[in-house]
């Protein structure tokens, strides 16, 4: 496996669009080299593509992913940056927890608006018939 990778190569591999990497290009997450209107990546860049990816899976925002990618540094142990990780992870788990419970009291109150009109509904037909 080469180095370096073009852009429909990481495009194809990590099943996102030329425009996406492009846009990461002008945030400053990637710095591709150019050779006119070439872009090729580099193994730090695929390494930074990877971790932005799984910073969207974990529901972090762009900039929080491109904070923590700035932390690194390959000079130590990344102790500030794995912590600010944990802390991240735990506020997302956190809102997703409260998410989950707002969306079972929805959930709830759901069936007893449907229940309410299925009842509504049959005292409406058992009216009809009795008239």
């Amino acid at each position: 496996m080469s180095n370096l990778y073009s852009i429909r190569e990481l495009s194809q591999e990590f099943d996102v669009t030329t425009r996406t990497l492009r846009f990461y290009e002008e945030k400053g997450l990637l710095s591709p080299m150019r050779s006119g209107q070439n872009r090729t990546y580099s193994a730090a860049d695929r390494a930074r593509l990877i971790l932005i990816l799984r910073g969207k899976t974990l529901g972090l925002s762009l900039g929080q992913s491109a904070d923590l990618i700035a932390m690194y540094d390959p000079t130590s142990n990344n102790k500030k940056q794995l912590e600010t990780l944990i802390d991240k992870i735990q506020t997302r788990r956190r809102q997703l927890e409260v998410q989950k419970q707002e969306l079972e009291r929805m959930i709830i109150d759901l069936e007893a608006w449907e229940e309410r009109t299925r009842g509504a509904t049959e005292d409406k037909e058992k009216a009809k018939r009795v008239n």
